[in-house]
Parts: C-alpha cells; sequence; structure tokens
C-alpha cells in the first residue's frame, strides 16, 4: 500500500480544474477582444490619428514652451488658435482658387483620361477602368426632323373633348387621376434621381466632418494633460513591469514626434518644389496639383504614385513638351524626397527598409482599407518600437541599435 502511495506521489501533480478552467475562459476572451477590434477597426484607427494629433500639438507645445515660459494650457491654446487660424485663412483666401483649379484639373484630367483610352483602343487594348472618360454625354431627348406642313395639314382634327364626359379608352370619370396629379408622379422620378446622389453627398460630407471633429477633440483632449493618460494606461501593466511600460510609452511618442515633423516638413518641401516647377512650365492648375502632391506624401510609396499620374494626366493639356517637363518636374522632385529628405530628416525617427513599409501598407489596406494605407507608416514606427524594447532588449538582451 506505501509503494502505491509512492508511486502516485512520485507521478508529479496534475492541472487542477480550474487552471483548465481559467486557460479557456483566458482564449475566450481573447478571440473575443480580437473579434471586437476587428469590427471596430474604423473606431479604433479614428483613435490612433487623434494620438497621432495629439502627439503633434504636444510637439508644437514643447518647442513653444523653450521660446515662451508660460504655462502648459496657454501654450497648447496658442498653438491651436495658430494652427485654426492658418486652416482659416487657407480656406478663405485660397479656397476659391483651389476650388477653381481643382474643377478645371478635373475637367482635364476626365479629357485626357478619354484621350488615352481611345489611344489605348487604336492598338487594341481594352482598358475597362476608363470605360465612361472623356465620353460625351448624349443629349437628353432625341430631336426629331421637322414634319412638312401639308403632312400636318393632312391630318385630321379631332373635336376637343367635352367637360364632364368619358376619355377615349372608355374609364369613367371616377377612375382618371386629375391632370395635377399625373404631372406630380411624372415629376417625382425625376426629384428622386437628383435627390438620391446629393444625398449621398450630403451623408459623405457629414461622416467626413464628424471624423475630423473627433480627430480634432481627442487630439486637444490627450495634448492638454498627456501624463494622466500615460499613467492611465500603464494601470493596466504589472508594478513589477512598468517602468518598462513607460519607457515603451515615451519611445513611442518620441518616434511619432519625430516622424510627425520630419514628415511635415517634407510635405511643405515636395509641396513648394512642385508648385514652382509646374508654373514656371506653364502648366494650368499647379498650385492644386502641388498641393495634392504635398498631402499624398504623407502616404509613402503609393501616394506620390498617384500624384505622378494626376500630375501627367493635366500636363497633356499643355503640349507634349510640357508633359515630358512635368515629368521631370516629378522625377526631381521624388529623387530630392527619396535621397535627401527623407533619409536626412526621418534616419533618427525612422529606420525601416522601404520593401518593409510596402509590405505594411500593403496588408493593411487589404485588411482594413484607406485607414489602413494612411496609416501605416506611424502603425509600423510605434510597433517598431515594441518590437525593439519589448522583444530585442526585454527578451533577447541585445542591443536594438545594432
Amino acid at each position: 500500500m506505501q509503494d502505491a502511495d509512492t508511486t502516485r506521489e512520485a507521478a508529479g501533480p496534475q492541472p487542477g480544474t480550474w487552471s483548465l478552467t481559467v486557460s479557456g475562459i483566458a482564449v475566450v476572451c481573447f478571440v473575443a477582444l480580437l473579434a471586437l477590434a476587428w469590427l471596430s477597426a474604423s473606431t479604433l484607427f479614428l483613435i490612433f490619428a487623434g494620438i497621432l494629433l495629439a502627439v503633434f500639438l504636444d510637439g508644437l507645445t514643447r518647442v513653444l514652451g523653450s521660446v515662451l515660459p508660460l504655462r502648459r494650457g496657454l501654450r497648447l491654446a496658442l498653438v491651436s488658435l495658430v494652427l485654426a487660424g492658418l486652416a482659416i485663412s487657407l480656406v478663405g483666401y485660397g479656397g476659391a482658387m483651389v476650388v477653381q483649379q481643382a474643377r478645371d484639373l478635373g475637367r482635364t484630367v476626365q479629357e485626357q483620361s478619354g484621350t488615352v483610352r481611345d489611344w489605348l483602343k487604336s492598338y487594341g487594348i481594352d482598358s475597362p477602368a476608363l470605360e465612361g472618360l472623356g465620353a460625351k454625354k448624349p443629349d437628353s431627348a432625341p430631336t426629331e426632323p421637322p414634319k412638312p406642313q401639308a403632312e400636318e395639314d393632312a391630318k385630321p382634327q379631332s373635336p376637343p373633348a367635352a367637360e364632364g364626359t368619358a376619355a377615349s379608352d372608355g374609364k369613367p370619370p371616377s377612375d382618371r387621376k386629375p391632370q395635377s396629379e399625373t404631372a406630380a408622379g411624372a415629376s417625382m422620378p425625376n426629384a428622386s434621381s437628383i435627390l438620391g446622389p446629393a444625398s449621398n453627398v450630403i451623408l459623405a460630407l457629414f461622416n467626413a466632418l464628424g471624423n475630423v471633429l473627433v480627430i480634432i477633440f481627442l487630439g486637444i483632449a490627450c495634448a492638454a494633460d498627456p501624463g494622466t493618460y500615460r499613467d492611465g494606461v500603464l494601470r493596466f501593466v504589472p508594478p513589477q513591469h512598468r517602468p518598462r511600460g513607460g519607457m515603451v510609452l515615451d519611445g513611442m511618442g518620441e518616434t511619432l514626434r519625430h516622424w510627425l515633423f520630419g514628415q511635415l516638413i517634407t510635405m511643405v518641401a515636395i509641396f513648394l518644389c512642385t508648385w514652382a516647377g509646374l508654373a514656371v512650365l506653364g502648366i494650368g492648375g499647379a498650385l492644386i496639383l502641388g498641393l495634392q502632391a504635398g498631402l499624398l506624401a504623407f502616404i509613402p510609396t503609393i501616394g506620390p504614385l498617384i500624384a505622378g499620374v494626376v500630375i501627367v494626366l493635366a500636363s497633356l493639356a499643355s503640349g507634349t513638351s510640357a508633359a515630358l517637363g512635368a515629368i521631370g518636374v516629378y522625377v526631381a522632385v521624388q529623387t530630392l524626397e527619396t535621397y535627401g529628405l527623407t533619409p536626412f530628416i526621418q534616419k533618427r525617427a525612422l529606420d525601416i527598409p522601404e520593401a518593409t513599409i510596402f509590405a505594411g501598407q500593403l496588408i493593411l489596406g487589404v485588411l482594413f482599407g484607406l485607414w489602413g494605407v494612411a496609416l501605416a507608416l506611424p502603425l509600423t514606427a510605434a510597433i517598431k518600437v515594441l518590437l525593439d524594447q519589448l522583444y530585442i532588449e526585454e527578451t533577447l538582451h541585445e542591443d536594438a541599435k545594432a
């Protein structure tokens, strides 16, 4: 009996029912959390965009603090008012010119797209993506040729129907609809066809405006007291790991701040160089072309390609020499960005190979659409900080900068 008990004890402790239950609940909760994150991906990206704005405002507030020894709240208010004034001035003074150039540019791009489509068709190449571009809209109603007067006179004149009598179709007066109701019913399809696209545009504008307001609110609220939100996040970390967690959060904030300021300088430089180069060539819409090139520079790899296609299509209306000159301006600006601005400005903030950035854009774009493409680079930067400090330094005990 003692040998049997000794053998049973030597087998070692067996996992209890409670530990298996806790493990199963943890796995289910983790899967549910992933599913919730997948379903609310747009909201999470919106929050991340607000955090990026908060990091940008916090950086400007710190820079202003080195010049003006004011309280943080006053410095943040001053920075917010200056940025709001610049945005309002841009919209108020340059909005009309930008809208007019955008309208002309859209018309030019549409016409040149139709020209490219016809040129491809002449060589037997079908281009479904360009179908419908540059084509003239047919008239709303075909015009019939005028009939001879003799034929009009030869037609028998039908006497006017007497008031209160039934129509020629044999229906009693009670079954006939009033003329006003018939006219209203005929006009309803036209009204619905007009209000349908207009309502979609209005809803899209309200949706975009709501997203902008949410990003602004989150950015200002987080930048007003970043320490409170930082300490709140660290409360979910075990006490023995909170120093390392604080270092990770500070590293992510510093990396995103350096990347944002570097990206802003790059975008402004691309806007000014593209605008100046296209204006010298005499290409119409140089301002809006430079503006869209600067804004699309926020999205690496894919954004400059889209900007280049728009610039080439817009320059085709000014002739072949202007198109070649526009291509030269685009290549020169992209060379300046790739081999001059980005390595010099972003070296401290972000040191990620181009192939890694492009692969991250493809994955996030396929999974999350436009949000994933636009925020792929800052997300990659944040993930790089996590891997450097939590895996390479904390787990492997190696230097991440080596």
